[in-house]
C-alpha cells in the first residue's frame, strides 16, 4: 500500500514540476515577445524622429523659428524610453524594482476577498452552470 501511495506522490509531484516549467517557459516567451516588440517599433518610431527631426531642423533654420524644435524634446523620451526598453537595461531595472516592492510593500500586492479558494471557485463554477441552465430554458 505504502509504495502505491509513494508512486502517486512522485506522479503528482513530477506533475506539478512539469506545471511550472511549462509556466516558466510561457513567461520566457511572453517577455522574448514583449523585446521583440520593443525592438520592432523601434525601428518604425526611430525612422520617424529622424524624419521629424530633420524636418524640423530644416524648418527651423529655414524660417529662423527656433521653436520648431520644440517637439523634438519629448519625441526624444520616448525614442530614449524605446531604446532602453529594446536594448537597455530597462527589464533588469523593473525586475528589480518589482522584487523590491514584494519585499518591502507587499500589501499592495494583496488580491481583493484575498486568495480564491476551492470552495470560492466551485460557488462561482455552480452559479454560471445554474444560470446557464436557466438561460437555456
Amino acid at each position: 500500500v505504502c509504495v502505491c501511495v509513494c508512486g502517486e506522490l512522485v506522479f503528482v509531484f513530477l506533475q506539478l514540476e512539469r506545471q511550472l516549467l511549462m509556466q516558466n517557459q510561457m513567461r520566457e516567451r511572453q517577455m522574448a515577445m514583449q523585446v521583440a516588440w520593443s525592438r520592432e517599433f523601434l525601428k518604425y518610431f526611430g525612422s520617424f524622429f529622424g524624419l521629424a527631426t530633420l524636418g524640423l531642423t530644416i524648418g527651423a533654420v529655414r524660417k529662423r523659428k527656433a521653436a520648431l524644435l520644440a517637439p523634438v524634446v519629448p519625441l526624444s523620451f520616448v525614442l530614449a524610453y524605446q531604446v532602453d526598453a529594446a536594448y537597455g537595461s530597462l527589464m533588469h531595472r523593473m525586475r528589480e524594482e518589482a522584487e523590491s516592492i514584494m519585499v518591502s510593500e507587499s500589501e499592495r500586492l494583496a488580491l481583493p476577498q484575498g486568495m480564491p479558494t476551492f470552495e470560492s471557485i466551485e460557488k462561482s463554477r455552480r452559479a454560471k452552470a445554474h444560470l446557464t441552465s436557466l438561460l437555456e430554458r
